[in-house]
């Protein structure tokens, strides 16, 4: 696939764009930047100038975007993306499958169920349409340096005419299998690997506060030796600053622990340590921490362990034994 060059012409070249959300608004800048003509759908009429100064065009009707080659969601779960895909037959609202021309291709980067990525396949493919997984390793921040990780799966023409759209997105584009729903599996199995990554750092530095003692050293430690990657060394750095910001916000990080469980059940594969993470998220939301990042996690640890805040009760260097 090649860059739109001009307005009005091409159409097929277009790429669509549905879920301008913390992550979707900076890849649609991206791939904007990148000289690609970005249509994306807007439900408030209030978004459109803010959109035009980033070379994307505005559309207020999802039917706007039917005339893309290309049209990606980034949307926050499955019910938001069925409504776009499929659209809303009681509403008389038309989804992608109703307006996409035969050949056109839906690219679902969403972090979805595996069962939704299977019944949208098999949508799009009754209509002659392709359908591609390709949830992204990254946040915000990575994805405005273009250093997102791509899960991408389906057919292997689908694909090749996705991956200059990919290069322009993410650092790595990792092709996990045939089968869109493959992609959607090591998205949900990868994320509730990180989440329960985070857990036991915040439950680790949550013993160094109440034993009086910060925990930088400790966390320096482990991520200079036996856990650099790069969960550790990102998200334990934030949990010992208290970097709670929005990101990966709790409500979304539980709603993927809960797909993940249902993967494992259906699998016949316990997972016990994520059901207690799964809980967690549940305390922190109940507390009103909703609106905060995963690593959140650590400020409910704190609070669980009887701290009242999340800073070191003490300066004390760590013990040398």
């Amino acid at each position: 696939m090649s860059a739109s060059t001009s307005k009005g012409t091409q159409r097929q070249s277009d790429v669509g764009f549905v879920g301008l959300g913390r992550m979707g608004a900076v890849m649609a800048a991206n791939l904007a930047a990148a000289g690609y003509r970005i249509v994306a759908y807007v439900r408030e009429p209030s978004q459109v100038d803010g959109l035009s100064a980033l070379g994307i065009e505005a559309a207020t009707a999802l039917a706007d975007l039917f005339g893309c080659g290309v049209v990606i969601t980034m949307l926050p779960d499955d019910d938001a993306v069925r409504d776009v895909a499929l659209g809303r037959p009681d509403l008389g609202v038309r989804g992608l499958i109703h307006g996409l021309a035969p050949g056109a291709i839906h690219l679902s980067m969403s972090t979805i169920s595996t069962a939704m990525a299977t019944r949208l396949a098999g949508e799009h493919a009754r209509q002659g349409q392709g359908y591609v997984a390709a949830p992204v390793f990254g946040n915000p921040d990575a994805a405005k340096q273009r250093q997102l990780y791509i899960l991408a799966a389906g057919a292997a023409h689908d694909l090749d005419r996705c991956q200059s759209l990919f290069d322009g997105l993410g650092q790595r584009t990792l092709v996990v299998g045939a089968e869109p729903w493959h992609a959607n599996l090591v998205k949900l199995l990868g994320n509730m690997m990180s989440v329960t990554a985070l857990e036991m750092i915040a439950e680790a530095v949550t013993v160094f506060l109440k034993r009086g003692l910060d925990p930088r050293p400790f966390v320096d430690i482990m991520t200079g030796t036996m856990f650099g990657g790069r969960v550790h060394k990102i998200y334990g750095d934030k949990i010992v600053e208290q970097s709670y910001a929005p990101g990966f916000v709790m409500p979304l990080v539980l709603k993927d622990v809960r797909l993940a469980l249902a993967e494992a059940e259906a699998a016949g594969a316990p997972m016990p340590s994520v059901s207690v993470v799964r809980d967690r998220l549940i305390t922190g939301i109940a507390r009103g921490y909703d609106d905060l990042d995963w690593t959140g996690l650590g400020l409910v640890a704190a609070e669980e362990a009887g701290i009242g805040t999340a800073r070191p009760v003490a300066a004390n260097p760590m013990p040398a034994h």
